[in-house]
Protein backbone atom coordinates (compact mmCIF):
# COMPACT_ATOMS: atom_id res chain seq x y z
CA UNK A 1 0.00 0.00 0.00
CA UNK A 2 0.98 4.04 -0.34
CA UNK A 3 0.22 6.24 1.74
CA UNK A 4 0.19 9.87 1.62
CA UNK A 5 0.21 12.34 4.75
CA UNK A 6 -1.27 15.53 4.27
CA UNK A 7 -3.43 13.88 1.70
CA UNK A 8 -6.26 16.44 1.81
CA UNK A 9 -3.59 19.49 0.59
CA UNK A 10 -3.28 20.51 -2.99
CA UNK A 11 -0.34 18.41 -3.83
CA UNK A 12 -1.66 15.31 -1.67
CA UNK A 13 -4.80 15.17 -3.36
CA UNK A 14 -3.26 15.92 -7.42
CA UNK A 15 -1.01 13.14 -6.53
CA UNK A 16 -3.62 11.08 -5.28
CA UNK A 17 -5.35 11.99 -8.89
CA UNK A 18 -2.23 10.96 -10.32
CA UNK A 19 -2.05 7.55 -8.86
CA UNK A 20 -5.57 6.64 -9.30
CA UNK A 21 -4.71 6.15 -13.31
CA UNK A 22 -1.89 3.68 -12.13
CA UNK A 23 -2.30 1.62 -8.96
CA UNK A 24 -5.92 0.35 -7.32
CA UNK A 25 -7.48 2.98 -5.13
CA UNK A 26 -7.62 0.53 -2.58
CA UNK A 27 -3.70 0.70 -2.57
CA UNK A 28 -4.11 4.48 -1.42
CA UNK A 29 -4.01 5.36 1.54
CA UNK A 30 -5.09 9.42 2.15
CA UNK A 31 -3.79 10.50 5.93
CA UNK A 32 -5.50 13.33 6.85
CA UNK A 33 -6.55 15.26 10.07
CA UNK A 34 -10.02 16.19 8.95
CA UNK A 35 -11.74 13.67 6.79
CA UNK A 36 -14.41 16.17 5.95
CA UNK A 37 -11.93 18.08 3.60
CA UNK A 38 -11.79 14.58 1.10
CA UNK A 39 -15.14 14.66 0.97
CA UNK A 40 -14.74 14.57 -3.27
CA UNK A 41 -12.31 11.50 -3.14
CA UNK A 42 -14.66 9.61 -0.55
CA UNK A 43 -16.18 7.45 -3.04
CA UNK A 44 -12.74 6.61 -5.23
CA UNK A 45 -12.19 3.74 -3.52
CA UNK A 46 -8.94 4.72 -1.31
CA UNK A 47 -8.67 4.82 2.43
CA UNK A 48 -9.25 7.38 4.22
CA UNK A 49 -7.44 7.49 7.72
CA UNK A 50 -7.06 9.97 10.52
CA UNK A 51 -4.05 11.07 11.85
CA UNK A 52 -2.11 14.15 13.25
CA UNK A 53 1.24 15.37 12.59
CA UNK A 54 1.35 15.66 16.69
CA UNK A 55 -0.15 12.70 17.55
CA UNK A 56 2.30 9.75 17.19
CA UNK A 57 0.12 7.00 18.37
CA UNK A 58 -2.53 8.11 15.54
CA UNK A 59 0.28 8.06 13.01
CA UNK A 60 1.16 4.75 14.18
CA UNK A 61 -2.66 3.35 13.82
CA UNK A 62 -2.64 5.11 9.97
CA UNK A 63 0.58 3.84 8.98
CA UNK A 64 -0.16 0.38 9.66
CA UNK A 65 -0.13 -2.54 6.42
CA UNK A 66 1.65 0.66 4.53
CA UNK A 67 4.70 -0.20 2.10
CA UNK A 68 5.64 2.73 0.47
CA UNK A 69 5.46 6.33 2.17
CA UNK A 70 4.82 10.07 0.59
CA UNK A 71 5.75 12.34 3.21
CA UNK A 72 4.88 16.06 2.96
CA UNK A 73 5.93 18.89 4.54
CA UNK A 74 4.34 19.94 7.97
CA UNK A 75 2.89 23.22 6.82
CA UNK A 76 3.59 24.56 10.66
CA UNK A 77 7.01 26.00 11.27
CA UNK A 78 10.24 26.40 12.97
CA UNK A 79 10.37 23.39 16.38
CA UNK A 80 7.02 22.64 16.24
CA UNK A 81 7.12 21.63 12.28
CA UNK A 82 10.45 19.52 13.29
CA UNK A 83 8.69 17.66 15.74
CA UNK A 84 5.48 16.72 13.50
CA UNK A 85 7.74 15.84 10.70
CA UNK A 86 10.33 13.31 12.93
CA UNK A 87 7.13 12.03 14.32
CA UNK A 88 5.98 10.80 10.85
CA UNK A 89 9.48 9.39 10.21
CA UNK A 90 9.27 7.63 14.12
CA UNK A 91 5.92 5.80 12.98
CA UNK A 92 6.98 4.98 9.55
CA UNK A 93 10.19 3.13 11.40
CA UNK A 94 7.85 1.31 13.73
CA UNK A 95 5.21 0.07 11.28
CA UNK A 96 8.34 -1.26 8.82
CA UNK A 97 7.58 1.12 6.14
CA UNK A 98 9.93 0.04 3.49
CA UNK A 99 10.55 3.24 1.17
CA UNK A 100 9.98 7.04 2.08
CA UNK A 101 9.22 9.65 -0.42
CA UNK A 102 9.92 13.07 1.03
CA UNK A 103 9.08 16.78 -0.58
CA UNK A 104 11.44 19.11 0.45
CA UNK A 105 13.49 22.09 -0.87
CA UNK A 106 15.85 22.47 -3.60
CA UNK A 107 19.65 21.73 -3.05
CA UNK A 108 19.52 22.42 1.20
CA UNK A 109 22.01 23.31 2.75
CA UNK A 110 22.94 24.61 6.32
CA UNK A 111 23.57 28.23 6.01
CA UNK A 112 20.68 28.28 4.24
CA UNK A 113 18.38 31.22 5.31
CA UNK A 114 14.69 29.90 4.36
CA UNK A 115 13.33 28.52 7.40
CA UNK A 116 11.43 25.99 5.58
CA UNK A 117 14.95 24.54 4.38
CA UNK A 118 16.20 24.03 7.56
CA UNK A 119 13.20 21.85 8.66
CA UNK A 120 13.16 20.16 5.54
CA UNK A 121 16.80 19.26 6.04
CA UNK A 122 16.13 18.24 9.65
CA UNK A 123 13.32 15.38 8.31
CA UNK A 124 15.94 14.36 5.83
CA UNK A 125 18.20 14.22 8.53
CA UNK A 126 15.84 12.00 10.96
CA UNK A 127 14.78 9.84 7.78
CA UNK A 128 18.33 9.10 6.97
CA UNK A 129 19.13 7.89 10.67
CA UNK A 130 16.36 6.00 10.32
CA UNK A 131 17.47 3.82 7.70
CA UNK A 132 14.40 3.76 5.68
CA UNK A 133 15.49 3.91 1.73
CA UNK A 134 14.31 7.15 0.72
CA UNK A 135 13.38 9.17 -2.42
CA UNK A 136 14.00 12.87 -1.67
CA UNK A 137 12.16 15.30 -4.03
CA UNK A 138 14.15 19.05 -3.33
CA UNK A 139 11.28 21.16 -5.17
CA UNK A 140 11.87 24.88 -6.33
CA UNK A 141 8.88 27.06 -5.88
CA UNK A 142 5.69 26.23 -6.92
CA UNK A 143 4.88 28.59 -9.77
CA UNK A 144 0.98 28.65 -8.30
CA UNK A 145 3.25 30.81 -5.81
CA UNK A 146 3.80 33.62 -8.41
CA UNK A 147 0.47 35.52 -7.23
CA UNK A 148 1.43 35.78 -3.45
CA UNK A 149 3.98 37.80 -4.72
CA UNK A 150 3.25 39.74 -7.64
CA UNK A 151 -0.05 41.16 -5.55
CA UNK A 152 -1.53 43.52 -7.70
CA UNK A 153 0.35 44.15 -10.06
CA UNK A 154 -1.86 43.36 -13.33
CA UNK A 155 -3.65 46.47 -11.85
CA UNK A 156 -1.19 49.12 -10.53
CA UNK A 157 1.65 48.18 -12.99
CA UNK A 158 4.22 47.56 -10.15
CA UNK A 159 6.15 44.32 -8.19
CA UNK A 160 6.82 45.23 -4.60
CA UNK A 161 9.00 42.44 -3.11
CA UNK A 162 12.80 42.42 -1.67
CA UNK A 163 13.89 39.68 -4.26
CA UNK A 164 16.80 41.65 -5.54
CA UNK A 165 18.70 40.44 -8.68
CA UNK A 166 17.81 36.56 -7.23
CA UNK A 167 16.12 34.13 -9.56
CA UNK A 168 13.63 31.49 -9.01
CA UNK A 169 13.26 27.95 -11.17
CA UNK A 170 9.72 27.71 -10.64
CA UNK A 171 7.96 24.79 -11.45
CA UNK A 172 4.10 23.61 -11.34
CA UNK A 173 2.83 21.91 -8.86
CA UNK A 174 0.55 19.25 -10.59
CA UNK A 175 3.85 18.07 -12.77
CA UNK A 176 5.39 17.45 -9.21
CA UNK A 177 2.67 15.39 -8.31
CA UNK A 178 2.47 13.74 -11.34
CA UNK A 179 6.51 13.06 -11.14
CA UNK A 180 5.70 11.99 -7.60
CA UNK A 181 3.03 9.47 -8.86
CA UNK A 182 5.90 8.13 -10.94
CA UNK A 183 8.11 7.47 -8.41
CA UNK A 184 5.22 5.77 -6.41
CA UNK A 185 4.29 3.77 -8.03
CA UNK A 186 7.01 2.21 -9.59
CA UNK A 187 11.00 0.69 -8.47
CA UNK A 188 14.41 1.97 -8.78
CA UNK A 189 14.08 4.97 -6.91
CA UNK A 190 15.56 3.99 -3.48
CA UNK A 191 18.23 6.21 -1.99
CA UNK A 192 18.33 8.99 -4.39
CA UNK A 193 17.73 12.77 -4.20
CA UNK A 194 15.54 15.00 -7.38
CA UNK A 195 16.20 18.12 -7.75
CA UNK A 196 13.04 19.22 -8.89
CA UNK A 197 12.92 22.23 -10.90
CA UNK A 198 11.47 24.12 -13.63
CA UNK A 199 13.86 24.68 -16.98
CA UNK A 200 14.92 27.86 -16.52
CA UNK A 201 15.50 30.18 -13.71
CA UNK A 202 13.90 33.92 -13.90
CA UNK A 203 14.28 37.05 -11.42
CA UNK A 204 11.39 38.91 -10.76
CA UNK A 205 12.54 41.38 -13.18
CA UNK A 206 12.03 38.71 -15.65
CA UNK A 207 8.58 37.80 -14.43
CA UNK A 208 7.41 41.92 -15.06
CA UNK A 209 9.16 41.48 -18.65
CA UNK A 210 6.82 38.82 -19.38
CA UNK A 211 3.76 39.68 -17.69
CA UNK A 212 4.08 42.67 -20.14
CA UNK A 213 4.91 40.78 -23.01
CA UNK A 214 1.99 38.33 -22.59
CA UNK A 215 -1.12 40.32 -20.71
CA UNK A 216 -0.74 43.53 -22.66
CA UNK A 217 0.22 45.77 -19.09
CA UNK A 218 3.37 47.60 -18.86
CA UNK A 219 4.93 45.68 -15.80
CA UNK A 220 7.76 47.00 -13.51
CA UNK A 221 10.04 45.39 -10.86
CA UNK A 222 10.61 47.69 -7.47
CA UNK A 223 12.57 45.37 -5.00
CA UNK A 224 12.00 47.00 -1.59
CA UNK A 225 14.09 46.90 1.59
CA UNK A 226 12.55 44.00 4.10
CA UNK A 227 11.15 46.35 6.68
CA UNK A 228 8.78 47.78 3.81
CA UNK A 229 7.26 43.96 3.12
CA UNK A 230 7.39 43.39 7.22
CA UNK A 231 5.25 46.37 7.52
CA UNK A 232 2.70 45.34 5.23
CA UNK A 233 2.22 41.73 5.93
CA UNK A 234 1.57 43.23 9.92
CA UNK A 235 -1.43 45.47 8.65
CA UNK A 236 -3.08 41.92 7.71
CA UNK A 237 -2.02 40.94 11.20
CA UNK A 238 0.39 38.52 10.35
CA UNK A 239 1.86 36.69 13.60
CA UNK A 240 5.43 37.65 13.53
CA UNK A 241 6.92 34.09 13.36
CA UNK A 242 4.56 34.02 9.86
CA UNK A 243 6.60 37.30 8.98
CA UNK A 244 9.55 36.38 9.94
CA UNK A 245 9.31 33.13 7.56
CA UNK A 246 8.25 35.35 4.64
CA UNK A 247 11.14 37.28 5.17
CA UNK A 248 13.30 34.53 5.13
CA UNK A 249 11.74 33.12 2.00
CA UNK A 250 12.34 36.85 0.48
CA UNK A 251 15.82 36.88 2.04
CA UNK A 252 16.64 33.03 0.32
CA UNK A 253 15.33 34.32 -3.09
CA UNK A 254 17.65 37.17 -2.93
CA UNK A 255 20.76 34.74 -2.26
CA UNK A 256 19.43 32.64 -5.34
CA UNK A 257 18.86 29.62 -3.01
CA UNK A 258 16.16 28.33 -5.92
CA UNK A 259 17.68 29.35 -8.68
CA UNK A 260 19.05 25.99 -9.33
CA UNK A 261 18.23 24.72 -12.48
CA UNK A 262 17.56 20.41 -13.07
CA UNK A 263 16.88 18.11 -15.86
CA UNK A 264 15.54 15.39 -13.70
CA UNK A 265 12.13 16.89 -13.79
CA UNK A 266 11.99 16.03 -17.58
CA UNK A 267 13.31 12.61 -17.52
CA UNK A 268 10.73 12.08 -14.64
CA UNK A 269 7.58 12.92 -16.73
CA UNK A 270 8.96 12.11 -19.80
CA UNK A 271 7.63 15.10 -21.26
CA UNK A 272 8.78 18.98 -21.19
CA UNK A 273 7.75 20.66 -17.56
CA UNK A 274 5.07 23.28 -18.08
CA UNK A 275 6.61 26.54 -19.03
CA UNK A 276 6.53 29.61 -16.80
CA UNK A 277 5.41 31.88 -20.01
CA UNK A 278 2.18 29.72 -19.96
CA UNK A 279 1.37 30.06 -16.59
CA UNK A 280 1.66 33.55 -16.80
CA UNK A 281 -0.28 33.86 -19.73
CA UNK A 282 -2.63 32.04 -17.83
CA UNK A 283 -3.38 33.92 -14.99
Amino acid sequence: MIAITGANGNLGKATIGFLLNKIEPEQIVAIVRDPKKMEDLKDSGIQIRIADYDDLESLNEALKGVDKLLQISAISIGEQGVKEETNVVKAAKQQGVQHIVYTGAVKPKLDARFMATQQCLATEKAILDSGIPHTFFGNSLYMETIPMFIGEALEHGNIYYPAGNGAVSFVLRMDIAEALSNVLASNGHENKRYEITGSKAYTFKDLAAILTAEKGVEVSYVNIPNVVLAEELDKFQMPDDQIGWQLSLADSIKADEFSYVDITLENLLKRKPFELKEYLRNL
